[in-house]
Parts: structure tokens; C-alpha cells; sequence
């Protein structure tokens, strides 16, 4: 039976008694069940997804086949330690990630819990690989609220304000992003320009011999679903090559088909060494990984790297019906086609609405900027936060991102329906009336 109004208010209160506050809800009511791309409350109301968890949910909530792949193994055990005794699923997700993840190397997986883990560790066996002790991440950039991952994150407010100090030997590099590019500048002239500044950033601010690794997200997400030309970030790689210096691509929203490709990198005819996997790797389940080069991760002794919790057999169980769903569902393209679908409606609002700014996309994974006006440009983070509440009060969660707050992102499952993505649009337009 559906929670009653008053039971929903107690929970309410409850969560404002014994949760902090610096735990963000972006809508105040109690999930019941979900499933596609619809979660029901406890009062029995239906709200469409375009949040997707944060991007964890590529195919869906509840999917039949993840859930029925954890069923199983729960049977079978929860949790002996991968540290204390092996288990198949471990070992099965390892080798297939292998197998799916780009570059023709010898290659090697290692599983941890979050996103923020992930990167942490791709920088540990970075340094222990280079004996190098700096990390280079980019402006904008987001890897996680870690002490190490908040160093390397752009963005102050929330994530940064009053946490520090933090680990030290962490530079944030200059990143291209074409829709503020300066006036009276071509497209071809910023993006060299960027080129240039990136390269002068390893003159006056760190020396390419002092760096472990490189970490990009090939499309920015917190960051506003900021799109790098194809130009740049070969520009990076090969800088990399060219000094010895890890490349770590941060697939953790990016990854597993919500571009339009399985891994985002591969859009830009570039191989990292390294690939950081989190969020829809396993439909909402606990789990991450680093997958690359054998040289690199096989470089640490035995100790020293895993974790308690790193790689359940649950969670990994989840991860192979995960990548069996989006190779039979051919999600991988659906998600083109999604996102062209939302990029239609954007455009269609755009022509209602002069507050629409920068439209941009790389597969299903969309953004568009609110702005003061266009010919400014200036960031419009009061009207942005006014459509997200409206959605989020009228059965449709949906998120903000951008350094300036201004950005609405849509991370909707792969696997919506037609039906569900056209309710969700519909309250969409009603937001930005």
C-alpha cells in the first residue's frame, strides 16, 4: 500500500532530523517504486526521469534482466572479499571490459565502489607507474568530493567551500569551450589558441617531467555538458605521448552508450591508457573501475591497491547484465536518437523562449545553457533554478550543472519509451512557460 500524505510528511521530518543538510535533494518526495524511466512516490504519483540518478541509470530502473542477474547471485552469496577469496563475477567483468573498452593493448580491470575511488586509484598507480607526483585536471572539470577529487574538481560552491586544505601537486589546465569563445576569434583560431595556453600551462605553471597523468572528461558533465573540439583533445593525447604521461579518459558519466558510442572517447579518434567507469556501469549498484594498460595497473604489488567492499559480487553481477542490455537493446544507438529527440524540442522552445542559449549534445547526453540574452551570453542561474523547481514539483526530475550554475542537463535512461519521454517534454515546455 502507498504511504499516506501524513506518513510522506514524516518521512520529511525524519530526513531533516537525521540528515544532514549538506546532502542536496532535488525533489522533497518519497520514491515507492521504479521502473523504465518513471519512479512512483509513496502518494502513488508518477514522475518522469530525465535525472537518471545522475546519470547511473543508462538502462533504466529495474530492468528486468539487472535485476533478475542480482536475484541470482544474492542466492549465492553477498560479499566473501575479492581481497580474502575470488568469485566469478570479478573475474568475468574484468576480462569483458577488457574486451569492450578501446586501444589494442594488453589490458587489465580493477573494480572499487565509487567514481571518486576510480579516479583516485588511476592516480595512484599513475604516480606509481611515472614516479611523478603531479596530477593535471582541467577548468570545470569534476572527479569527485574525495579530498583528493575536490582538488582536482573546478567548481568552489558546493563542492570545495570550506573543505580544504587539499592534496597538493594538483593543476587545473585551461579547456576549450566554444560557445564563449571570444568575439571577432574563428572557431579554427580558438581552439589553436587553447591549443597554445594548454601547452604554455606546462612553462609557467608545472613542468610535463613533474606529471603522473592527465585526467579528462571527454565532455565535461558537472561542467555543464561542455564539448571539447576533436582537435584539442588530440592535441592532449599527444602531448602526453609525448612526455611519458598517463592519459585517464573520466568515462564515469560518459560512459557505456550515453554519447551516442559506448565510451565517449571514442569520438575523438583518441586511446587513453587509462579509463575511469562508474554510474550506469552497474544500473545503480555500487560500483567502479579503472580499465587499461597491463603495464600500468600490473605495476603495483600485491596490497596495494582494492578496498573491503571494491568489486561485489553483486554489483558485478549487475555490470555484465548491464553491458548484455545495451548490446541487445542496441542502446548504443538509441541513444542518437534520443538525444536528437531532445535537441528537436530544445531548438522548438529556443524559437518561443530568448533565455535559450548554447543547444549542445554529443548522443543522448544534452544541455543547453540559460542566459540574461543572447548577445550577452551572461549566465541566467535565478531562471534556470526556477525551471528545474518547476519540473521538479510537476513530475519531472531534472538537474541543473555549469560552473555558473546555469546549465539544464538531461540524462534520461536509454531506454525510455516514446510515451515517457513525451510526457516528460510536455512538462518540460511548461517549465520554461
Amino acid at each position: 500500500m502507498p504511504t499516506t500524505y501524513s506518513q510522506t510528511s514524516d518521512l520529511q521530518e525524519k530526513r531533516k532530523k537525521y540528515v544532514p543538510k549538506g546532502v542536496s535533494n532535488g525533489n522533497l518526495t518519497i520514491a515507492h517504486k521504479a521502473f523504465g524511466a518513471t519512479v512512483t512516490d509513496v502518494d502513488n504519483n508518477e514522475w518522469i526521469d530525465f535525472a537518471g540518478a545522475i546519470g547511473t541509470l543508462n538502462v533504466g530502473h529495474s530492468h528486468p534482466k539487472v535485476s533478475e542477474a542480482v536475484k541470482n547471485q544474492v542466492d549465492k552469496f553477498l560479499h566473501p572479499g575479492f581481497n580474502v577469496i575470488m568469485y566469478d563475477s570479478y573475474l568475468n567483468l574484468a576480462e569483458k571490459l577488457c574486451q569492450i573498452t578501446p586501444g589494442d593493448f594488453d589490458k587489465q580491470a580493477i573494480f572499487f565502489n565509487s567514481g571518486a575511488e576510480a579516479v583516485e586509484n588511476a592516480v595512484k598507480m599513475a604516480r606509481r607507474y611515472t614516479k611523478r607526483p603531479a596530477v593535471v585536471s582541467f577548468v570545470r572539470g569534476y572527479h569527485g568530493r574525495t579530498n583528493l577529487t575536490m582538488g582536482m574538481t573546478s567548481k568552489v560552491k558546493p563542492y570545495k567551500f570550506g573543505f580544504g586544505p587539499f592534496a597538493p601537486e594538483i593543476y587545473q589546465a585551461p579547456f576549450p569551450f566554444m560557445y564563449h569563445k571570444p568575439a571577432g576569434m574563428t572557431e579554427d583560431q580558438y581552439v589553436d589558441q587553447v591549443i597554445q595556453d594548454f601547452e604554455d600551462f606546462f612553462i609557467a605553471t608545472v613542468a610535463p617531467e613533474m606529471v603522473a597523468c592527465i585526467v579528462m572528461e571527454p565532455v565535461q558533465g558537472e561542467g555543464g555538458f561542455v564539448i571539447p573540439p576533436k582537435k584539442f583533445v588530440q592535441a592532449v593525447s599527444r602531448f602526453c605521448k609525448d612526455h611519458g604521461i598517463v592519459f585517464v579518459a573520466d568515462e564515469i558519466q560518459t560512459g557505456f552508450g550515453r554519447t551516442g558510442k559506448l565510451f565517449a572517447i571514442e569520438h575523438f579518434d583518441v586511446t587513453p591508457d587509462l579509463i575511469t567507469i562508474s554510474k550506469s556501469l552497474a544500473a545503480g549498484l555500487p560500483l567502479s573501475g579503472v580499465v587499461g594498460k597491463t603495464e600500468i595497473l600490473n605495476v603495483a604489488d600485491p596490497g596495494e591497491l582494492g578496498g573491503t567492499y571494491a568489486g561485489n559480487p553483486v554489483a558485478c553481477a549487475a555490470a555484465l547484465a548491464v553491458i548484455d542490455v545495451i548490446e541487445d537493446e542496441k542502446l548504443v544507438v538509441k541513444a542518437e536518437i534520443l538525444g536528437q529527440k531532445i535537441e528537436d524540442k530544445l531548438k522548438e522552445l529556443s524559437s518561443n523562449h530568448d533565455f535559450v542559449g548554447d543547444i549542445r549534445r554529443l548522443g543522448a547526453m544534452v544541455a543547453c545553457e540559460i542566459v540574461e540574452d543572447r548577445f550577452s551570453k551572461k549566465p541566467n542561474k535565478t531562471k534556470t533554478a526556477q525551471i528545474v523547481k518547476y519540473a521538479n514539483e510537476n513530475g519531472l526530475l531534472l538537474l541543473s550543472a555549469g560552473l555558473k550554475g546555469n546549465v539544464i542537463r538531461f540524462l534520461a535512461p536509454l531506454v525510455i519509451t516514446d510515451e515517457e519521454l513525451t510526457k516528460g517534454l510536455a512538462i518540460l515546455e511548461k517549465a520554461f512557460k
